[in-house]
C-alpha cells in the first residue's frame, strides 16, 4: 500500500465511521437542539479534541499500553461509565422537572443552566469540557485507534508522524460532520426550543447515556 492509497482508504473508512450514529452524535444533536448552535459546536470541538488526543497517544505508543493492560482499561472504563450515568441522570432530572422549575441558582441537576436561562451562552467552555471528558473517558476510542490506524500505515513511513496525520484527518472529519448536524437543526430551532420538546430530548438523551454507562460498567466488571 502506497501513501496515496493509504490516505484514500483511510478517508473512506473514517468518513463512514464518523457518520455512524453513536454517543458523540447524540450528545452534539441534543446540545444543538436544546442549548443552541454555539454550545453544540463547543461540545463537538471537545469531542474532536478528545479523538485527537487518543490518536496522538496511539501514535506515540501510549495507546498500546491501554490495549494490553486489562487493569488500565477497566479503571478507565469504570470512570467513563460513572461519568456517563451521572450525566444522563442529570438530563433525566431536567426532563422530569416542571416548566420554569430550576435547581439552585437556575442550574440543572448536571450543573448546566436550564432551558431558557439567560446566561447559557456565557459558559461555552463548559460544553467543550463535557465533550472532551465524555470522549477521553471512553477507552474504546483508544483501543479503536490502536487497532484501526495500523491498517493504513504504508511501509517505510514514519509511524508516529503518519499516525498523527491520520488522527488529525479523522478529527477534521468529525468537526465537519458535527457542523453539518448543527446546521441541520437550525431550520427547526423554533420547534425544538419548545419546553415539551427540550424535556423530551433531555429525557431521551439521558436515558441513552445511562444505558450506555450501565453497559460499559457491566463490561468492566465482567
Amino acid at each position: 500500500m502506497d501513501i496515496a492509497s493509504a490516505l484514500l482508504g483511510f478517508s473512506i473508512a473514517a468518513a463512514l465511521l464518523t457518520m455512524t450514529p453513536g454517543l458523540d452524535t447524540a450528545l452534539v444533536l441534543r446540545t444543538a437542539t436544546v442549548e443552541g448552535a454555539r454550545p453544540a459546536l463547543m461540545a463537538g470541538l471537545g469531542i474532536v479534541a478528545g479523538c485527537l488526543a487518543w490518536g496522538l497517544a496511539a501514535a506515540l505508543g501510549l495507546g498500546a499500553v491501554l490495549a494490553v493492560s486489562q487493569t488500565a482499561f477497566q479503571v478507565l472504563q469504570i470512570c467513563g461509565a460513572l461519568y456517563l450515568i451521572w450525566l444522563g441522570i442529570g438530563m433525566i432530572r431536567a426532563a422530569l422537572r416542571r416548566p420554569g422549575q430550576t435547581g439552585p441558582a437556575g442550574a440543572d441537576a448536571d450543573g448546566t443552566m436550564g432551558a431558557g436561562a439567560a446566561n447559557r451562552a456565557t459558559a461555552p467552555l463548559r460544553w467543550f469540557w463535557r465533550g472532551l471528558v465524555t470522549n477521553l473517558l471512553n477507552p474504546k476510542v483508544g483501543v479503536f485507534y490502536v487497532s484501526f490506524l495500523p491498517q493504513f500505515l504504508p511501509q517505510g513511513v514514519d509511524v508516529a508522524a503518519f499516525s498523527t496525520l491520520l488522527a488529525a484527518m479523522h478529527a477534521g472529519m468529525g468537526l465537519v460532520w458535527f457542523a453539518l448536524l448543527i446546521a441541520a437543526t437550525r431550520p427547526l430551532a423554533r420547534l425544538l426550543a419548545r419546553p415539551a420538546v427540550t424535556r423530551s430530548l433531555d429525557g431521551l438523551t439521558g436515558a441513552v447515556l445511562v444505558a450506555f454507562g450501565v453497559r460499559l460498567l457491566a463490561g468492566a466488571r465482567s
